[in-house]
């Protein structure tokens, strides 16, 4: 471990299942209220085109930690087991000098069962982990690891539960070692179906819920939707009153000031818009994620408002380790957006330049690469392995293998309900689009078979 520098900042990540970016206060749901997300984006930077590049939880999870693209990183489906030879965020913070901690969901032990305990040595590098691999019973919910291993169920639904553990487990840590910086992440199922929020939560009646324009007019779609975005809005909420009780515990700590809490989550959730629910699917309730960077007190220099790059899941690691001033290992292929969340001038206690290892050059993606890599057998989602990019001036193209199937203007058409793919007069358009996926699959290794598209006369 080399020497800690006490001028470091903390990072925290809090990371929810399943919670798609269109269901918050400050992006007008009126199903739930969302306080505590919506104090964090006012206090710092809102990713409003981050994307989960494979949206669902085991490949993007991967590629959350390794900053590699799950067809790199060997992670293309849910269940896959993260090869342990390979280096994760939490390696690369601790050859800074920092304490790493995991607490909760995990998901990338192989397997899909709640009993599945993933060996010591396949934890990620992290120095404290307690959690569980997975389990879609928040209300029951067993964790182990840790110091003792012992195996312990919650006493409270999931979210209350593991932020106890992850704030003890800080204050403990803070108490002992007051000089080392830490990055912690909490990681919890809920929103993730089903969808039954606390005992004692207050949820709406299904007849008030408002849907999205983009669900299909169906009695029998619109009565799940509207039963279903009840109770998911409801565990929204409960997520949300998580995030404000780690702020506060980190204001109780006295870490707030030197602390980024960084709030996402691994993927959407389409809730009968399409008539298509849970994830896996290109469209925008599946891939767009809330992607939050708060800070107080002495961060005063983060620049505050939104940033429309698009930003994908391999860029979440370069990004994290920048605002630390950690150079991005060089196995991670995503952009480090740091230099957009800081002031140049303020950059880093330690750098005043482009952030670590990324050129001065380096401009930030105008595109993101969407994958559904395996083709997907599971019920209301696509029956097709897909790829796709989605575009900072607000375009979408997304292909099966060996065939166009989607695109949309998403300034024009935000609820996906004109597809373009066909109509000749958006022909160049869709030439462009077609380049810039070519591109990426070259760029990252993907041999997925794009069609021809050239029109034929």
């Amino acid at each position: 471990m080399s020497d800690t520098p006490s001028n470091r900042s903390n990072v925290v990540w809090i990371l929810s299942d399943q919670h798609r970016a269109q269901a918050l206060g400050w992006n007008g749901d009126v199903n739930l209220s969302t306080p505590a997300i919506d104090n964090l984006a006012r206090s710092g930077v809102v990713f409003t085109n981050a994307v989960a590049g494979t949206p669902w939880c085991t490949p993007f999870r991967s590629a959350l930690l390794t900053g590699m693209y799950p067809h790199q990183n060997g992670c293309a489906r849910a269940p896959s087991r993260l090869d342990p030879r390979h280096k994760t965020v939490a390696h690369a913070f601790a050859n800074a000098g920092y304490h790493t901690a995991w607490v909760g969901k995990w998901h990338l032990g192989g397997s899909n069962s709640p009993d599945h305990v993933v060996p010591v040595g396949e934890r990620g590098g992290f120095d404290y982990w307690r959690g569980y691999e997975n389990n879609n019973k928040q209300n029951d919910v067993w964790v182990y690891g840790g110091e003792s291993e012992e195996p312990e169920r919650l006493p409270d639904y999931e979210t209350r539960s593991l932020s106890r553990v992850f704030l003890s487990h800080l204050e403990q840590q803070v108490s002992a070692h007051p000089e080392q910086p830490f990055f912690g992440v909490l990681s919890v199922q809920p929103p993730h179906s089903p969808y039954v929020p606390p005992h004692d939560s207050t949820v709406r009646s299904p007849a008030t819920v408002n849907l999205r324009p983009n669900v299909p007019v169906s009695p029998r779609v619109q009565e799940k939707a509207k039963r279903d975005i009840a109770g998911y809005s409801a565990m929204v909420e409960e997520v949300d009153r998580m995030v404000a009780e780690v702020w506060v515990g980190l204001t109780k700590l006295g870490v707030d000031r030197e602390t980024y809490i960084i709030y996402l989550s691994d993927h959407g959730d389409m809730l009968g818009s399409h008539g298509q629910w849970e994830k896996s699917s290109p469209w925008e309730e599946s891939i767009r994620i809330p992607f939050v960077i708060g800070c107080t007190g002495s961060h005063a220099h983060i620049q505050t408002g939104a940033v429309d790059y698009p930003l994908n899941h391999v860029d979440i690691a370069p990004t994290t380790l920048g605002l630390c001033g950690i150079e991005t290992p060089a196995d991670m292929v995503g952009y480090d957006f740091s230099a957009q969340v800081v002031h140049t001038s303020r950059r880093f206690p330690m750098h005043e330049s482009a952030p670590a290892g990324q050129p001065e050059s380096a401009k930030p993606p105008e595109s993101a690469l969407l994958q559904q890599i395996p083709r997907k057998f599971h019920p209301n989602s696509v029956n097709r392995a897909w790829r796709g990019v989605v575009t900072r001036d607000g375009w979408k193209y997304v292909c099966t293998p060996g065939n166009d199937w989607l695109m949309f203007d998403l300034n024009d058409d935000p609820f996906e309900m004109n597809n373009l793919c066909y109509n000749t007069v958006f022909q160049a358009q869709k030439e462009r689009l077609h380049a810039e996926l070519s591109r990426l699959l070259e760029e990252t290794g993907d041999d997925f078979a794009l069609p021809a598209i050239a029109l034929e006369r």
